[in-house]
């Protein structure tokens, strides 16, 4: 099976439009969720303050509108939903997209505790050795339900020989996941509410060459929030 989380950094960012007052990251901001307004319902995500490099550059991207109006450009039904290239803002219909990014990556930050359960965010990155992340994209796990020989076959197969952490699995095997992923791309947080957007937009119809929405997909704002306890 072919690595499906590949994108390239390729593009800058309009960053010097904002003033560094604007896109610095407080103390504040790391207690808020994020809102992500799309054009098929809210979705709330929670960063974690385990990856602070992922949740400070997301946080960051978002304060300064990085985000609103780019599209879900990959959608894999039972997998994951993908988006955050600022090439898909104004993208044509059938252009292919997955390369825009911001010209920097991420360094890991691989967590044990932080694994692919359904509704987890985490961060695309190209086939570089240090499995560093890309600057902005992302995508959210919706994946699906195993069985223990389901999760054997992962951990022989795609995990070589890896054990799954026994609380993580009655996970994937109660809500969910894509277990093949874990430790190979940073999980920096998790949808706390919209769950069923994301399953919404995982079923949408795609084409077959590049996984993209026939009809577009749009985070049309990404704001931060109070966070509800």
């Amino acid at each position: 099976m072919k690595k499906i989380l590949l994108v390239g950094i390729t593009a800058m960012i309009g960053a010097t439009c904002y003033s560094q007052k604007d896109s610095a990251v407080t103390k504040k901001d790391r207690k808020r969720d994020v809102l992500l307004q799309t054009n098929y319902g809210d979705i709330v995500l929670r960063l974690s303050d385990s990856t602070p490099l992922h949740r400070d550059n997301f946080l960051k991207l978002v304060k300064v509108g990085f985000y609103d109006s780019l599209l879900f450009h990959r959608v894999i039904q039972n997998f994951m939903i993908q988006g955050g290239d600022p090439n898909s803002k104004r993208a044509r219909t059938e252009e292919p997209l997955g390369n825009g990014g911001p010209g920097y990556r991420v360094p890991a930050e691989f967590r044990t505790t932080l694994f692919h359960k359904k509704g987890a965010i985490a961060a695309a990155r190209d086939n570089n050795p240090e499995k560093a992340s890309s600057g902005c994209q992302f995508y959210i796990v919706q994946g699906r339900i195993f069985t223990d020989a389901g999760l054997d076959s992962v951990e022989t197969f795609r995990l070589n020989g890896r054990k799954i952490p026994s609380e993580q699995r009655e996970v994937y095997k109660t809500i969910g996941g894509s277990p093949h992923l874990d430790q190979s791309y940073t999980v920096f947080g998790e949808v706390v509410k919209g769950l069923d957007e994301v399953d919404k937009i995982a079923a949408a119809k795609t084409n077959r060459e590049q996984n993209r929405p026939l009809e577009d997909i749009r985070i049309i704002k990404a704001k931060l929030i109070k966070r509800k306890k």
